[in-house]
């Protein structure tokens, strides 16, 4: 499950990008909608926001592109938003937004748990997901509370801090993965570090999806020095490709 940031380093280059992707082997996108104010994001995704912004790329600017391309695309296309940008909008003005635009989901990073039904109930009716994040050192209480506000999947933190790539891989994961499994059916997807086709794998051995977001984004920032749209598309495409060699090491096992 690759992740870019919507808009970055322009919205051509997410039109091109996203066919790209699901071409070399994603099952699932996720689209980061820009915010001034990055939750957990690490340097490489919370400069490529900035930039995104700068450039003034919109929420309306990014569900755009994804509308653009959803024809060409059969693949899953999520929407990472904080929900400031739904609250200021409106839930239900954005909700709408995204199922017209053909989103499949809402990944929303920080919403509070007390709110979440609302918001959730609203994707219900719109067709989409509603997925939440599980912290590393959440209590079983509360994974089960999560898990059972959100619909689609579980994503899991690898590790604490910031997104970003990392070398390893925590030794505690496949326990804590355990236990979402314990409280929910639903798939478990893990983010958060995880940069290579090796960790990948290692993911996958106990996880139902790896979520890469620096790793690529870093690779298109390099690409957009010198290149132009196509050739930042592809550079995504090319990092997606080398990712999922991890899947196939995973599926040999």
């Amino acid at each position: 499950m690759p992740f870019l940031t919507g808009g970055f380093p322009d919205l051509a280059t997410t039109r091109l990008a996203l066919p790209a992707m699901v071409q070399a082997g994603a099952d699932i996108v996720e689209i980061g909608i820009p915010f001034s104010d990055p939750i957990a994001d690490g340097p490489v995704i919370a400069e490529s926001m900035n930039r995104a912004l700068q450039a003034g790329v919109t929420p309306d600017g990014v569900l755009g592109a994804i509308a653009s391309v959803r024809p060409s695309v059969d693949a899953g296309m999520l929407a990472m938003v904080s929900i400031s940008i739904v609250d200021r909008i409106g839930a239900a003005a954005f909700v709408a937004s995204c199922a017209a635009a053909g989103v499949d989901g809402l990944i929303v990073p920080d919403l509070d748990l007390d709110e979440a039904a609302t918001l959730r109930h609203q994707c219900d009716d719109a067709g989409l997901t509603c997925t939440l994040l599980v912290a590393p050192n959440s209590t079983t209480e509360r994974i089960s509370r999560i898990a059972s506000l959100s619909t689609g999947f579980v994503y899991v933190l690898a590790r604490v801090g910031l997104t970003g790539e990392s070398g390893r891989i925590p030794e505690d994961l496949a326990d804590r993965i355990a236990t979402v499994r314990s409280v929910t059916d639903l798939p478990v997807a893990v983010g958060f570090g995880i940069s290579s086709a090796e960790q990948v794998a290692t993911v996958l051995a106990s996880a139902d999806a790896a979520i890469v977001g620096s790793a690529i984004v870093r690779r298109m920032e390099a690409a957009a020095e010198t290149g132009d749209a196509r050739t930042v598309a592809t550079a995504a495409a090319e990092t997606v490709a080398a990712l999922r060699e991890g899947v196939e090491a995973a599926a040999a096992r």
